[in-house]
């Protein structure tokens, strides 16, 4: 009997391939960019779909490259296989438990039979990491024109990438056959954000984001895709990235809208505890590049040490506890990043194009210090509603507001489900990520989903897919007001359009927040 359903099976998968390639032909796979013809694979599990799994769109940043902006590749005419996803960019998987690690891995970055808490580098990570993945309906042709989602992987500037189960949006391709959706990889921790005295540049991971987005606005058409309609679309830091690029290049977006889930550049940057850009001269002297008078021949020193015993050095370093605390992350340089935001928004220095912006309601509870003695019970309901208000809802909040000074289009979003497969603990409501899986059409990796959790899936999605097909008006004509929010998922109910002081009374110092709306 499981022979004949296996035949079954596979004879469904040849009938549902053969209706949508209505075209009478096969797909076409290989498609040619400035920078070189590059050949992809259909969706085994969503036929509807054809991946493009690994594109670079910059040389890769090794040697004397290290540290480098991002350098773009010259125009090519050779062809490439694009069946296997690219190396993430070098990170460690410390093995200090989290959620993250040990409950909800299939957030992170594929690492293949090492474990998520191994207390090293990730072995399925390498410096030659600057590649894009583009997902698209099966038949798309240049023609087509479709609207273009360029999602920047979250990971708190020191992991992530695009090989993560969860950030495969191939079921939301299938389902919708109107959208491209493109993800990436860009630098991280000290690789991305060294902030070193003998360098210029110091946010190499967003000028690594930028120039993806010019990559994808000079060659999306060839996929199918619009270059007038791309929204650049992150999550929590890649959120951050987001608007920062929205700051940055507010000039010359290439954007036709933004969409920032759980993160925005409202949060002040600062350099905090490297203010005085010690943090790569202490590594680089450990390591044996001890120049203090001679900052050029300390970096050049550097990088030709092995990409593995700086991101070991780093992470062991972190993972025992040392003080004082090694930090990279972005840092405001007045260039890319900023300290005042809102001083910006006040002077107009803003792109002019619409908004999304989303948070889950119980954003803090994932973030928070693993519980390892009360998994039951869960960490402190105080400490995670004040963590949720501080990092997410209140830069939102402000984020609108300072839209609003401009009178921008802004759209807002609270997603507030909680469904078993997704969730380990009960306790953990609407986390921060639950949303994603959601919208990418991942939800249902590992089985349990629920119908009613797949209707609120696909009402996500079709929202998702209305804003980034119109950003301007794509909503509204779905019923969506400017200047009030969706909440998505809690008690019974799919979706529901509430007050946005709902969810900001306590950022207006009014009330308490709820992070479990019914």
């Amino acid at each position: 009997m499981g022979r004949l359903l296996s035949l079954s099976s596979i004879f469904l998968r040849i009938v549902t391939a053969s209706h949508l390639c209505d075209r009478n032909s096969s797909p076409n796979l290989t498609v040619g960019t400035l920078t070189g013809i590059y050949t992809g694979l259909q969706n085994l599990d969503y036929l509807g779909v054809r991946e493009f799994r690994n594109i670079p769109y910059a040389k890769p940043p090794v040697g004397k490259l290290r540290w480098k902006p991002p350098v773009p590749l010259r125009p090519s005419r050779n062809h490439h296989y694009s069946y296997r996803y690219p190396a993430s960019c070098p990170q460690y998987l410390t093995s200090k438990l989290s959620l993250w690690n040990a409950n909800i891995t299939d957030f992170s970055i594929v690492t293949g039979d090492q474990s998520h808490h191994a207390g090293e580098m990730a072995q399925t990570t390498a410096e030659d990491c600057l590649s894009l993945a583009i997902w698209t309906p099966i038949n798309a042709t240049s023609q087509d024109r479709l609207p273009v989602g360029l999602f920047l992987p979250g990971g708190s500037f020191r992991g992530g990438g695009l090989d993560a189960p969860y950030h495969a949006p191939a079921g939301w391709v299938n389902r919708s056959q109107k959208h491209i959706m493109v993800t990436m990889n860009y630098r991280v921790n000290i690789f991305g954000f060294p902030n070193v005295v003998g360098l210029e540049d110091h946010n190499l991971g967003i000028l690594d984001q930028r120039l993806a987005l010019e990559w994808v606005y000079a060659n999306i058409r060839a996929f199918g895709g619009d270059p007038n309609r791309i929204t650049v679309w992150g999550h929590s830091a890649g959120g951050v990235s987001a608007d920062v690029l929205n700051f940055a290049y507010y000039d010359n977006p290439l954007a036709a809208g933004f969409f920032l889930m759980s993160g925005a550049a409202m949060r002040t940057f600062s350099q905090g505890d490297n203010a005085l850009q010690t943090n790569f001269t202490y590594v680089a002297k450990e390591l044996g590049c001890d120049f203090p008078y001679d900052p050029k021949a300390e970096v050049e020193c550097m990088q030709k040490v092995p990409v593995s015993l700086i991101t070991n050095f780093v992470g062991h370093y972190g993972d025992h506890g040392k003080k004082p605390r090694l930090f990279f992350r972005p840092t405001a340089d007045e260039k890319i990043i900023f300290k005042n935001y809102t001083e910006r928004a006040e002077r107009g220095l803003i792109s002019k194009v619409p908004a999304l912006i989303s948070d889950t309601s119980n954003e803090q509870s994932s973030l928070i210090a693993y519980p390892v003695d009360n998994l039951v019970a869960g960490p402190n309901k105080t400490e995670v509603d004040k963590g949720t208000l501080d990092d997410f809802i209140c830069p939102a909040y402000n984020s609108s507001n300072v839209r609003d000074l401009n009178n921008l289009t802004t759209y807002r979003y609270q997603y507030a489900g909680n469904y078993s497969n997704l969730t380990p603990f009960p306790w953990m409501g609407a986390y921060h990520g639950a949303d994603l899986p959601m919208i990418f059409g991942s939800y249902n990796l590992t089985g349990g989903a629920t119908d009613f959790q797949k209707q609120v899936a696909e009402a996500m999605q079709d929202y998702v897919l209305a804003f980034i097909t119109d950003p301007e008006n794509g909503l509204k004509n779905l019923g969506w007001l400017t200047g009030s929010m969706v909440r998505f998922g809690a008690g019974n109910i799919i979706a529901q359009n509430i007050s946005s002081s709902e969810v900001d009374i306590a950022c207006m110092g009014k009330g308490l927040y709820n992070s479990g709306p019914n």
